[in-house]
């Protein structure tokens, strides 16, 4: 699992129909890193800090094992001091 930020919503119109209406969120795990790309299956907005999964867990959360997912979002952070 990872801590990461919500930055942006990322819009992308032509998919993949595996990846169905699920909205993508671009996350940082810290200031001036590489962004990631991220599956919401919980409903963040940008400023949220959250819980990320990968690999076969990312995929089992956004809803499937055969779901196209590298990172997904499997909590919102209450209380998260990035300190």
């Amino acid at each position: 699992m990872k801590i990461m930020r919500v930055e942006k919503t990322l819009v992308s119109t032509n998919r993949i129909g595996e990846l169905g209406h699920r909205p993508l969120l671009v996350v940082n795990d810290k200031p001036g890193g590489t962004p990631q790309v991220a599956v919401d299956a919980i409903g963040c907005i940008p400023g949220d800090w959250v819980i990320c999964v990968g690999s076969s867990a990312a995929r089992e959360a956004a809803g499937s094992k055969s779901y196209p997912s590298d990172l997904t979002i499997v909590g919102i952070i209450d209380q998260w001091s990035a300190e």
